[in-house]
Protein backbone atom coordinates (compact mmCIF):
# COMPACT_ATOMS: atom_id res chain seq x y z
CA UNK A 1 0.00 0.00 0.00
CA UNK A 2 1.23 3.49 -0.84
CA UNK A 3 1.81 6.12 1.83
CA UNK A 4 -1.11 8.08 0.39
CA UNK A 5 -3.38 5.05 0.72
CA UNK A 6 -2.22 4.45 4.31
CA UNK A 7 -3.07 7.99 5.39
CA UNK A 8 -6.41 7.84 3.53
CA UNK A 9 -7.37 4.83 5.68
CA UNK A 10 -6.34 6.61 8.87
CA UNK A 11 -8.34 9.72 7.91
CA UNK A 12 -11.35 7.57 6.97
CA UNK A 13 -11.33 5.98 10.43
CA UNK A 14 -11.18 9.39 12.15
CA UNK A 15 -14.12 10.76 10.16
CA UNK A 16 -16.16 7.58 10.66
CA UNK A 17 -15.88 7.75 14.44
CA UNK A 18 -16.52 11.50 14.46
CA UNK A 19 -19.76 11.00 12.52
CA UNK A 20 -21.03 8.37 14.95
CA UNK A 21 -21.72 11.14 17.48
CA UNK A 22 -24.55 12.64 15.40
CA UNK A 23 -25.61 9.37 13.76
CA UNK A 24 -26.31 7.90 17.22
CA UNK A 25 -28.13 11.05 18.39
CA UNK A 26 -30.32 12.00 15.41
CA UNK A 27 -33.19 13.82 17.15
CA UNK A 28 -30.93 15.84 19.43
CA UNK A 29 -28.68 16.69 16.47
CA UNK A 30 -31.60 18.04 14.44
CA UNK A 31 -32.91 20.02 17.41
CA UNK A 32 -29.52 21.69 17.79
CA UNK A 33 -29.38 22.49 14.06
CA UNK A 34 -32.88 23.99 14.32
CA UNK A 35 -31.98 26.18 17.31
CA UNK A 36 -28.77 27.41 15.66
CA UNK A 37 -30.54 28.30 12.43
CA UNK A 38 -33.27 30.28 14.16
CA UNK A 39 -30.81 32.08 16.43
CA UNK A 40 -28.44 33.06 13.62
CA UNK A 41 -31.19 34.37 11.31
CA UNK A 42 -33.49 36.16 13.77
CA UNK A 43 -32.16 39.60 12.81
CA UNK A 44 -32.46 39.06 9.05
CA UNK A 45 -35.40 40.53 7.15
CA UNK A 46 -36.93 37.07 6.83
CA UNK A 47 -36.38 36.38 10.53
CA UNK A 48 -38.07 39.62 11.53
CA UNK A 49 -40.96 39.12 9.09
CA UNK A 50 -41.58 35.67 10.55
CA UNK A 51 -40.96 36.52 14.23
CA UNK A 52 -37.95 34.25 14.70
CA UNK A 53 -37.28 35.87 18.09
CA UNK A 54 -40.52 34.27 19.34
CA UNK A 55 -39.91 30.79 17.91
CA UNK A 56 -39.13 28.31 20.68
CA UNK A 57 -39.99 24.98 19.06
CA UNK A 58 -41.00 23.27 15.83
CA UNK A 59 -44.69 24.01 16.31
CA UNK A 60 -43.92 27.73 16.56
CA UNK A 61 -41.90 27.43 13.38
CA UNK A 62 -44.68 25.73 11.40
CA UNK A 63 -47.11 28.41 12.63
CA UNK A 64 -44.84 31.24 11.47
CA UNK A 65 -43.12 29.83 8.37
CA UNK A 66 -45.23 28.31 5.59
CA UNK A 67 -43.86 25.78 3.11
CA UNK A 68 -42.64 27.55 -0.01
CA UNK A 69 -40.99 26.64 -3.29
CA UNK A 70 -38.64 28.98 -5.16
CA UNK A 71 -41.54 31.00 -6.52
CA UNK A 72 -42.84 31.56 -2.99
CA UNK A 73 -39.43 32.72 -1.75
CA UNK A 74 -38.59 34.69 -4.87
CA UNK A 75 -39.29 38.17 -3.46
CA UNK A 76 -36.63 37.61 -0.80
CA UNK A 77 -34.17 35.98 -3.19
CA UNK A 78 -34.46 38.89 -5.63
CA UNK A 79 -33.32 41.26 -2.88
CA UNK A 80 -30.33 39.03 -2.15
CA UNK A 81 -29.49 38.91 -5.87
CA UNK A 82 -29.74 42.72 -5.96
CA UNK A 83 -26.92 42.83 -3.40
CA UNK A 84 -28.88 43.60 -0.22
CA UNK A 85 -27.38 42.06 2.96
CA UNK A 86 -29.15 40.32 5.85
CA UNK A 87 -32.21 39.25 3.90
CA UNK A 88 -32.42 35.45 4.26
CA UNK A 89 -29.16 34.89 6.14
CA UNK A 90 -26.69 37.26 7.83
CA UNK A 91 -24.51 39.14 5.36
CA UNK A 92 -24.32 38.25 1.68
CA UNK A 93 -23.86 34.83 0.08
CA UNK A 94 -20.50 33.73 -1.30
CA UNK A 95 -22.08 32.46 -4.53
CA UNK A 96 -25.32 31.77 -6.30
CA UNK A 97 -25.86 28.36 -7.82
CA UNK A 98 -27.78 29.11 -10.99
CA UNK A 99 -30.28 26.50 -12.09
CA UNK A 100 -32.95 26.46 -14.76
CA UNK A 101 -36.45 26.53 -13.31
CA UNK A 102 -39.59 25.39 -15.11
CA UNK A 103 -41.88 28.23 -14.01
CA UNK A 104 -39.45 30.77 -12.59
CA UNK A 105 -36.92 31.01 -15.38
CA UNK A 106 -33.39 31.03 -13.95
CA UNK A 107 -33.21 30.27 -10.24
CA UNK A 108 -30.45 31.69 -8.02
CA UNK A 109 -29.82 29.50 -4.98
CA UNK A 110 -27.61 31.20 -2.36
CA UNK A 111 -24.46 29.50 -1.09
CA UNK A 112 -23.03 31.06 2.09
CA UNK A 113 -19.74 30.79 3.93
CA UNK A 114 -21.57 28.55 6.43
CA UNK A 115 -23.21 26.25 3.85
CA UNK A 116 -20.44 25.88 1.28
CA UNK A 117 -18.08 23.74 3.40
CA UNK A 118 -20.77 21.09 3.84
CA UNK A 119 -21.01 20.56 0.07
CA UNK A 120 -17.29 19.81 -0.01
CA UNK A 121 -17.11 17.78 3.19
CA UNK A 122 -20.04 15.54 2.23
CA UNK A 123 -18.47 14.56 -1.09
CA UNK A 124 -15.17 13.88 0.68
CA UNK A 125 -16.82 11.91 3.48
CA UNK A 126 -18.69 9.69 1.02
CA UNK A 127 -15.36 8.49 -0.37
CA UNK A 128 -13.91 8.13 3.13
CA UNK A 129 -16.92 6.02 4.18
CA UNK A 130 -16.20 3.73 1.23
CA UNK A 131 -12.56 3.41 2.27
CA UNK A 132 -13.48 2.69 5.90
CA UNK A 133 -16.13 0.09 5.07
CA UNK A 134 -14.29 -1.76 2.30
CA UNK A 135 -10.63 -1.25 3.27
CA UNK A 136 -9.94 -0.30 -0.34
CA UNK A 137 -7.71 2.74 -0.79
CA UNK A 138 -5.44 1.93 -3.74
CA UNK A 139 -7.60 4.07 -6.02
CA UNK A 140 -6.25 7.25 -4.37
CA UNK A 141 -3.05 6.80 -6.37
CA UNK A 142 -4.89 6.86 -9.70
CA UNK A 143 -6.56 9.65 -11.64
CA UNK A 144 -10.09 10.80 -10.85
CA UNK A 145 -12.59 12.38 -13.20
CA UNK A 146 -15.68 14.34 -12.27
CA UNK A 147 -17.95 15.07 -15.23
CA UNK A 148 -19.39 18.45 -14.31
CA UNK A 149 -20.42 21.87 -15.51
CA UNK A 150 -18.01 24.61 -16.50
CA UNK A 151 -16.16 26.29 -13.60
CA UNK A 152 -16.31 29.64 -15.43
CA UNK A 153 -18.34 31.96 -13.19
CA UNK A 154 -20.21 35.16 -13.90
CA UNK A 155 -20.90 37.97 -11.45
CA UNK A 156 -24.03 39.81 -10.36
CA UNK A 157 -23.86 42.72 -7.92
CA UNK A 158 -20.50 41.56 -6.59
CA UNK A 159 -21.55 37.93 -6.09
CA UNK A 160 -20.28 35.22 -8.43
CA UNK A 161 -22.66 32.63 -9.84
CA UNK A 162 -22.65 29.52 -11.99
CA UNK A 163 -23.53 25.83 -11.94
CA UNK A 164 -23.06 24.19 -8.55
CA UNK A 165 -20.63 21.63 -9.97
CA UNK A 166 -18.65 24.46 -11.53
CA UNK A 167 -18.50 26.34 -8.22
CA UNK A 168 -17.42 23.20 -6.37
CA UNK A 169 -14.54 22.81 -8.86
CA UNK A 170 -12.97 25.88 -7.22
CA UNK A 171 -12.83 24.05 -3.88
CA UNK A 172 -11.03 20.85 -4.88
CA UNK A 173 -8.49 20.15 -2.09
CA UNK A 174 -4.85 20.60 -3.05
CA UNK A 175 -4.05 16.97 -2.33
CA UNK A 176 -6.52 15.94 -5.07
CA UNK A 177 -5.64 18.53 -7.71
CA UNK A 178 -2.74 16.56 -9.20
CA UNK A 179 -4.93 13.49 -9.66
CA UNK A 180 -8.06 15.29 -10.79
CA UNK A 181 -9.20 15.37 -14.41
CA UNK A 182 -10.09 16.80 -16.85
CA UNK A 183 -7.80 19.82 -17.11
CA UNK A 184 -9.15 23.24 -16.20
CA UNK A 185 -9.15 24.25 -19.87
CA UNK A 186 -11.18 21.23 -20.92
CA UNK A 187 -13.57 21.66 -18.01
CA UNK A 188 -14.31 25.20 -19.20
CA UNK A 189 -15.67 24.02 -22.56
CA UNK A 190 -19.37 24.93 -22.62
CA UNK A 191 -20.62 22.71 -25.47
CA UNK A 192 -21.19 19.30 -23.90
CA UNK A 193 -20.46 17.13 -26.95
CA UNK A 194 -17.23 19.03 -27.66
CA UNK A 195 -16.30 18.77 -23.99
CA UNK A 196 -16.83 14.98 -23.82
CA UNK A 197 -14.74 14.50 -26.97
CA UNK A 198 -11.94 16.52 -25.38
CA UNK A 199 -12.22 14.54 -22.11
CA UNK A 200 -11.92 11.26 -24.04
CA UNK A 201 -8.72 12.44 -25.72
CA UNK A 202 -7.28 13.77 -22.47
CA UNK A 203 -8.03 10.71 -20.32
CA UNK A 204 -7.63 7.83 -22.77
CA UNK A 205 -4.05 6.99 -21.80
CA UNK A 206 -4.35 7.88 -18.12
CA UNK A 207 -4.61 5.61 -15.08
CA UNK A 208 -8.24 6.39 -14.24
CA UNK A 209 -9.42 4.87 -10.96
CA UNK A 210 -12.53 6.94 -10.05
CA UNK A 211 -15.17 8.21 -12.45
CA UNK A 212 -18.05 10.35 -11.24
CA UNK A 213 -21.10 12.00 -12.74
CA UNK A 214 -24.78 11.67 -13.64
CA UNK A 215 -25.14 8.18 -15.21
CA UNK A 216 -26.79 9.33 -18.45
CA UNK A 217 -23.87 11.66 -19.25
CA UNK A 218 -21.15 9.28 -18.05
CA UNK A 219 -22.68 6.76 -20.44
CA UNK A 220 -21.93 9.09 -23.34
CA UNK A 221 -18.31 9.34 -22.17
CA UNK A 222 -18.04 5.54 -21.90
CA UNK A 223 -19.52 5.00 -25.36
CA UNK A 224 -17.01 7.38 -26.91
CA UNK A 225 -14.15 5.71 -25.02
CA UNK A 226 -15.21 2.28 -26.24
CA UNK A 227 -15.58 3.57 -29.79
CA UNK A 228 -12.08 5.07 -29.71
CA UNK A 229 -10.38 2.09 -28.04
CA UNK A 230 -12.36 -0.72 -29.62
CA UNK A 231 -12.59 -2.48 -26.26
CA UNK A 232 -14.51 -2.16 -22.96
CA UNK A 233 -13.80 0.77 -20.67
CA UNK A 234 -12.58 -1.64 -17.99
CA UNK A 235 -9.77 -2.77 -20.30
CA UNK A 236 -8.85 0.80 -21.24
CA UNK A 237 -8.78 1.78 -17.55
CA UNK A 238 -7.56 -1.39 -15.83
CA UNK A 239 -7.58 0.22 -12.37
CA UNK A 240 -11.03 1.78 -12.69
CA UNK A 241 -12.98 0.25 -9.80
CA UNK A 242 -15.19 2.97 -8.34
CA UNK A 243 -18.12 4.82 -9.93
CA UNK A 244 -19.64 7.73 -8.00
CA UNK A 245 -23.02 8.99 -9.13
CA UNK A 246 -26.00 11.08 -8.15
CA UNK A 247 -28.97 12.87 -9.64
CA UNK A 248 -30.79 9.81 -11.00
CA UNK A 249 -31.26 6.17 -10.05
CA UNK A 250 -28.39 4.03 -11.34
CA UNK A 251 -30.37 0.79 -11.62
CA UNK A 252 -31.89 1.38 -15.09
CA UNK A 253 -28.35 2.00 -16.37
CA UNK A 254 -26.52 -0.77 -14.46
CA UNK A 255 -26.72 -3.49 -17.15
CA UNK A 256 -25.68 -1.03 -19.85
CA UNK A 257 -22.75 0.24 -17.76
CA UNK A 258 -21.48 -3.23 -16.93
CA UNK A 259 -21.62 -4.03 -20.63
CA UNK A 260 -19.65 -0.88 -21.50
CA UNK A 261 -17.14 -1.44 -18.70
CA UNK A 262 -16.87 -5.18 -19.28
CA UNK A 263 -17.03 -6.02 -15.57
CA UNK A 264 -18.65 -4.96 -12.32
CA UNK A 265 -17.30 -2.00 -10.37
CA UNK A 266 -18.20 -0.70 -6.91
CA UNK A 267 -20.38 2.38 -6.74
CA UNK A 268 -21.25 5.19 -4.32
CA UNK A 269 -24.60 6.95 -4.54
CA UNK A 270 -24.85 10.65 -3.62
CA UNK A 271 -27.78 13.03 -3.14
CA UNK A 272 -26.40 16.51 -3.83
CA UNK A 273 -28.38 19.54 -4.95
CA UNK A 274 -27.83 23.26 -5.25
CA UNK A 275 -29.88 23.69 -2.07
CA UNK A 276 -27.67 21.34 -0.05
CA UNK A 277 -25.85 18.03 0.07
CA UNK A 278 -28.44 15.82 1.71
CA UNK A 279 -27.20 12.23 1.77
CA UNK A 280 -24.63 9.72 0.61
CA UNK A 281 -24.27 5.95 0.65
CA UNK A 282 -22.24 5.00 3.72
CA UNK A 283 -22.25 1.18 3.69
CA UNK A 284 -22.90 -2.03 1.71
CA UNK A 285 -20.89 -0.74 -1.24
CA UNK A 286 -20.32 -4.19 -2.70
CA UNK A 287 -24.01 -5.12 -2.50
CA UNK A 288 -25.89 -3.83 -5.57
CA UNK A 289 -29.20 -4.62 -3.85
CA UNK A 290 -28.54 -2.25 -0.93
CA UNK A 291 -30.94 0.66 -0.90
CA UNK A 292 -30.40 3.75 1.16
CA UNK A 293 -28.17 6.76 1.66
CA UNK A 294 -27.25 8.20 5.05
CA UNK A 295 -29.28 11.38 5.65
CA UNK A 296 -26.85 14.08 6.80
CA UNK A 297 -28.40 15.45 9.98
CA UNK A 298 -25.46 17.57 11.12
CA UNK A 299 -24.83 19.62 7.99
CA UNK A 300 -26.60 22.90 8.69
CA UNK A 301 -29.93 21.64 7.32
CA UNK A 302 -33.13 21.16 9.33
CA UNK A 303 -35.41 18.62 7.66
CA UNK A 304 -39.17 18.37 7.60
CA UNK A 305 -41.22 15.73 5.81
CA UNK A 306 -44.76 15.93 4.43
CA UNK A 307 -46.53 12.79 3.27
CA UNK A 308 -46.86 13.07 -0.50
CA UNK A 309 -50.43 11.78 -0.29
CA UNK A 310 -51.29 14.75 1.96
CA UNK A 311 -49.14 17.40 0.31
CA UNK A 312 -52.04 19.23 -1.34
CA UNK A 313 -53.88 19.52 1.99
CA UNK A 314 -53.78 23.06 3.37
CA UNK A 315 -52.82 21.97 6.88
CA UNK A 316 -50.69 18.93 6.04
CA UNK A 317 -48.59 17.80 9.00
CA UNK A 318 -44.87 18.57 8.82
CA UNK A 319 -43.02 15.66 10.40
CA UNK A 320 -39.55 15.89 11.94
CA UNK A 321 -36.87 13.20 11.94
CA UNK A 322 -38.13 11.39 15.05
CA UNK A 323 -41.61 10.94 13.56
CA UNK A 324 -40.93 9.39 10.15
CA UNK A 325 -41.73 5.84 9.04
CA UNK A 326 -40.10 3.42 6.65
CA UNK A 327 -41.64 3.14 3.18
CA UNK A 328 -43.79 6.28 3.26
CA UNK A 329 -43.42 8.69 0.35
CA UNK A 330 -42.46 12.10 1.80
CA UNK A 331 -41.95 15.49 0.20
CA UNK A 332 -38.60 16.79 1.47
CA UNK A 333 -38.74 20.25 3.09
CA UNK A 334 -35.56 22.01 4.21
CA UNK A 335 -34.40 25.04 6.19
CA UNK A 336 -30.71 25.79 5.78
CA UNK A 337 -27.73 27.90 6.75
CA UNK A 338 -27.88 29.34 3.24
CA UNK A 339 -31.20 31.03 4.08
CA UNK A 340 -33.82 28.70 2.64
CA UNK A 341 -36.79 28.39 5.01
CA UNK A 342 -39.55 25.79 4.85
CA UNK A 343 -38.29 25.21 1.33
CA UNK A 344 -39.75 22.54 -0.93
CA UNK A 345 -36.95 21.34 -3.21
CA UNK A 346 -39.40 19.23 -5.22
CA UNK A 347 -37.94 15.81 -4.39
CA UNK A 348 -39.79 12.98 -2.73
CA UNK A 349 -37.95 10.48 -0.55
CA UNK A 350 -38.61 7.27 1.33
CA UNK A 351 -36.84 5.98 4.42
CA UNK A 352 -35.34 2.52 4.06
CA UNK A 353 -33.84 2.39 7.55
CA UNK A 354 -34.18 4.34 10.80
CA UNK A 355 -30.98 3.19 12.56
CA UNK A 356 -29.20 4.96 10.95
CA UNK A 357 -31.61 7.16 9.00
CA UNK A 358 -31.22 6.14 5.36
CA UNK A 359 -33.26 7.31 2.38
CA UNK A 360 -33.84 6.75 -1.30
CA UNK A 361 -35.03 9.42 -3.72
CA UNK A 362 -38.42 8.20 -4.92
CA UNK A 363 -39.14 10.92 -7.47
CA UNK A 364 -40.22 14.51 -7.93
CA UNK A 365 -43.47 15.86 -6.50
CA UNK A 366 -44.17 17.42 -9.91
CA UNK A 367 -43.03 14.36 -11.87
CA UNK A 368 -45.76 11.78 -11.60
CA UNK A 369 -48.58 10.27 -13.61
CA UNK A 370 -52.08 10.50 -12.20
CA UNK A 371 -54.12 11.28 -15.28
CA UNK A 372 -56.57 8.62 -14.13
CA UNK A 373 -55.95 8.67 -10.36
CA UNK A 374 -53.12 6.11 -10.44
CA UNK A 375 -50.51 8.20 -8.52
CA UNK A 376 -47.49 6.59 -10.23
CA UNK A 377 -44.12 7.88 -9.00
CA UNK A 378 -40.57 7.67 -10.34
CA UNK A 379 -39.42 4.92 -7.98
CA UNK A 380 -42.19 2.62 -9.25
CA UNK A 381 -41.36 2.92 -12.95
CA UNK A 382 -37.64 2.46 -12.25
CA UNK A 383 -38.29 -0.64 -10.14
CA UNK A 384 -40.66 -2.07 -12.76
CA UNK A 385 -38.12 -1.63 -15.53
CA UNK A 386 -35.37 -3.16 -13.38
CA UNK A 387 -37.55 -6.22 -12.66
CA UNK A 388 -38.41 -6.66 -16.34
CA UNK A 389 -34.72 -6.55 -17.28
CA UNK A 390 -33.66 -9.21 -14.77
CA UNK A 391 -32.10 -12.36 -16.22
CA UNK A 392 -32.00 -10.88 -19.72
CA UNK A 393 -29.50 -9.19 -22.00
CA UNK A 394 -31.73 -6.14 -22.41
CA UNK A 395 -30.03 -2.82 -21.75
CA UNK A 396 -31.63 0.63 -21.62
CA UNK A 397 -29.94 3.92 -22.47
CA UNK A 398 -32.75 6.19 -21.31
CA UNK A 399 -36.52 6.27 -20.86
CA UNK A 400 -39.52 8.38 -19.88
CA UNK A 401 -43.22 7.65 -19.38
CA UNK A 402 -46.33 9.67 -20.26
CA UNK A 403 -50.10 9.04 -20.35
CA UNK A 404 -51.87 8.55 -23.68
CA UNK A 405 -55.31 9.90 -22.85
CA UNK A 406 -56.80 10.02 -26.35
CA UNK A 407 -55.52 7.04 -28.37
CA UNK A 408 -56.74 6.56 -31.92
CA UNK A 409 -58.35 3.31 -30.81
CA UNK A 410 -59.02 1.42 -27.61
CA UNK A 411 -58.64 2.48 -24.00
CA UNK A 412 -56.11 5.03 -22.71
CA UNK A 413 -52.73 3.72 -21.57
CA UNK A 414 -49.29 4.61 -20.26
CA UNK A 415 -46.77 5.05 -23.05
CA UNK A 416 -43.17 4.14 -22.27
CA UNK A 417 -40.57 5.79 -24.48
CA UNK A 418 -37.44 3.64 -24.27
CA UNK A 419 -34.09 3.98 -26.01
CA UNK A 420 -32.55 0.53 -25.81
CA UNK A 421 -28.88 -0.31 -25.84
CA UNK A 422 -29.87 -3.89 -26.60
CA UNK A 423 -33.51 -4.46 -27.53
CA UNK A 424 -35.59 -7.36 -26.24
CA UNK A 425 -36.40 -9.99 -28.83
CA UNK A 426 -40.10 -9.49 -28.19
CA UNK A 427 -41.17 -5.91 -27.37
CA UNK A 428 -44.74 -6.95 -26.50
CA UNK A 429 -43.53 -9.61 -24.04
CA UNK A 430 -41.15 -7.09 -22.46
CA UNK A 431 -43.99 -4.57 -22.11
CA UNK A 432 -46.06 -7.30 -20.43
CA UNK A 433 -43.27 -7.87 -17.87
CA UNK A 434 -43.10 -4.15 -17.05
CA UNK A 435 -46.89 -3.96 -16.78
CA UNK A 436 -47.05 -6.89 -14.35
CA UNK A 437 -44.30 -5.31 -12.22
CA UNK A 438 -46.19 -2.00 -12.20
CA UNK A 439 -49.41 -3.71 -11.12
CA UNK A 440 -47.62 -5.39 -8.22
CA UNK A 441 -46.24 -2.05 -6.99
CA UNK A 442 -49.18 0.28 -7.50
CA UNK A 443 -52.64 -0.86 -6.42
CA UNK A 444 -54.33 2.10 -8.13
CA UNK A 445 -52.76 1.23 -11.46
CA UNK A 446 -53.74 -2.41 -10.95
CA UNK A 447 -57.37 -1.44 -10.26
CA UNK A 448 -57.51 0.70 -13.41
CA UNK A 449 -56.22 -2.16 -15.56
CA UNK A 450 -58.52 -4.71 -13.90
CA UNK A 451 -61.49 -2.34 -14.22
CA UNK A 452 -60.88 -1.72 -17.94
CA UNK A 453 -60.26 1.97 -17.39
CA UNK A 454 -56.74 1.61 -18.82
CA UNK A 455 -55.26 -0.89 -21.22
CA UNK A 456 -51.83 -2.32 -20.53
CA UNK A 457 -48.84 -0.08 -21.16
CA UNK A 458 -47.25 0.22 -24.57
CA UNK A 459 -43.61 0.76 -25.50
CA UNK A 460 -42.50 3.21 -28.17
CA UNK A 461 -38.90 2.53 -29.15
CA UNK A 462 -36.83 5.71 -29.38
CA UNK A 463 -34.11 5.90 -32.03
CA UNK A 464 -30.48 5.84 -30.88
CA UNK A 465 -29.43 9.17 -29.33
CA UNK A 466 -33.05 10.31 -29.50
CA UNK A 467 -33.06 11.53 -25.91
CA UNK A 468 -29.72 13.28 -26.34
CA UNK A 469 -31.16 15.04 -29.38
CA UNK A 470 -34.21 16.05 -27.36
CA UNK A 471 -32.12 17.42 -24.46
CA UNK A 472 -29.95 19.27 -26.95
CA UNK A 473 -33.02 20.79 -28.62
CA UNK A 474 -34.13 22.32 -25.31
CA UNK A 475 -30.62 23.48 -24.38
CA UNK A 476 -30.11 20.97 -21.56
CA UNK A 477 -27.50 18.58 -22.92
CA UNK A 478 -25.01 17.38 -20.30
CA UNK A 479 -23.90 18.78 -16.97
CA UNK A 480 -26.43 18.44 -14.16
CA UNK A 481 -29.48 18.23 -16.43
CA UNK A 482 -31.72 15.20 -16.07
CA UNK A 483 -34.56 13.82 -18.15
CA UNK A 484 -37.79 13.53 -16.12
CA UNK A 485 -38.85 9.91 -15.69
CA UNK A 486 -42.53 10.85 -15.62
CA UNK A 487 -44.81 13.52 -17.01
CA UNK A 488 -48.52 13.93 -16.34
CA UNK A 489 -48.93 15.34 -19.83
CA UNK A 490 -47.33 14.79 -23.23
CA UNK A 491 -45.14 17.89 -23.33
CA UNK A 492 -42.01 15.70 -23.55
CA UNK A 493 -43.55 12.71 -25.29
CA UNK A 494 -44.78 14.64 -28.29
CA UNK A 495 -41.28 16.00 -28.95
CA UNK A 496 -39.56 12.63 -28.94
CA UNK A 497 -39.36 10.82 -32.26
CA UNK A 498 -39.91 7.09 -31.96
CA UNK A 499 -39.29 4.62 -34.75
Amino acid sequence: MSLKGFFAKQFASIIHHKNQKWINNPVETQQKVFRDLIKNAQNTQFGKDHHFSQIKNHQDFTNQVPVRDYEGLKNYVEKVVAGEPDILWPGKPLYFAKTSGTTSGAKYIPLTKESMPFHIEAARNAILAYIFQTGKADFVDGKMIFLQGSPVLEEKNGIKFGRLSGIVAHFVPKYLQKNRMPSWQTNCIEDWETKVDAIVEETFNENMSIISGIPSWVQMYFEKLKQKGGKPVGEIFKNFNLFIYGGVNYEPYRNKFENLIGRKVDSIELFPASEGFFAYQSRNFENPNHKGMLLLLDSGIFYEFIKASEFSDKNAKRYTIGEVEIGVNYVLIISTNAGLWGYNIGDTIQFTNLKPYEIIVSGRIKHYISAFGEHVIGKEVEEALKEAMQDSNVTVNEFTVAPQINPTEGLPYHEWFIEFGHEPENILAFAEKIDLAMRKQNVYYDDLIAGNVLQKLKISVVQQNGFQDYMKSIGKLGGQNKLPRLSNDRSIADKIFSK
